[in-house]
């Protein structure tokens, strides 16, 4: 696995590299200290499995090179890795195409998973009780949608134990599939192009999705998803585990 890894910082980066190595033997960390240098390592060679991305880089503004990276590379999953625990950033983060967000206070266990959850096509969102939010959306609040809502009074409940299995939600087989699919972040179209259907078949199936998850839009749909998972071995394992 080759992992390009953009920080400005030289300290964290190093660290981060050491222990991204430390995943194994076939695991190569390429850093960049900033976002021209990605970009030029990037032109240089772009057979990246996966990129790591601070938010904040002395010469660009992270959210913009995560859209930049996103539109260019399309392949290459990219995972913010923040000092910032905000909610808004994560919703942000998920909705410009990021598949996954860990903040920089995560253990070594929290980042190993949220790496292995990616690289096996999920996204990882990390526990929704995080950082001030004053200058953000409030999932917590009572304006939140009703199933991160119900996932916030079930951890409260069950001291973050568990939660319905995901199976229980209802959804349809083909359903389920098309869910999985939104779960990687894949537009309406390659939807239906992967599951020979039409576009307009495909959004009847996501509408269906986001009333069952009573959510109102693909990101919110993740972040539930992924509350609701969280203890059950990842949104990856679930997703095998369906039709």
């Amino acid at each position: 696995m080759k992992v390009l890894l953009i920080d400005d910082h030289p300290l964290i980066l190093s660290a981060l590299q050491t222990i991204i190595q430390g995943l194994g033997e076939n695991v190569s960390v390429v850093g960049a200290g900033s976002a021209k240098a990605a970009r030029d390592t990037l032109k240089q060679n772009s057979d990246f499995d996966l990129a790591l991305l601070d938010l904040r880089l002395g010469d660009a503004d992270g959210f913009d090179v995560l859209t930049e990276f996103r539109a260019a590379y399309p392949a290459m999953p990219v995972v913010v890795v923040s000092a910032s625990d905000r909610t808004s950033d994560v919703i942000r983060a998920i909705d410009l195409g990021a598949m996954g967000f860990v903040p920089k206070r995560s253990s070594n266990d929290v980042l190993f998973e949220a790496l292995s959850m990616v690289m096996s096509g999920g996204i990882y969102v990390p526990p929704m009780n995080m950082g001030d939010e004053s200058a953000g959306a409030d999932l917590y609040s009572d304006s939140t949608p009703g199933a991160l809502r119900s996932v916030r009074q079930s951890a409260a409940d069950e001291g973050y134990q568990s939660h319905a299995p995901l199976e229980s939600l209802g959804l349809t087989p083909r359903q389920t599939e098309v869910l999985g699919l939104l779960l990687q972040g894949k537009p309406n179209k390659l939807i239906a192009r992967e599951l020979k259907l039409s576009v307009e078949t495909v959004k009847d199936h996501v509408a269906a999705v986001l009333r069952t998850l009573n959510v109102s839009s693909r990101t919110q749909a993740v972040l539930a998803v992924g509350q609701m998972s969280r203890q059950q071995g990842g949104l990856h394992n679930w997703r095998k585990s369906g039709p």
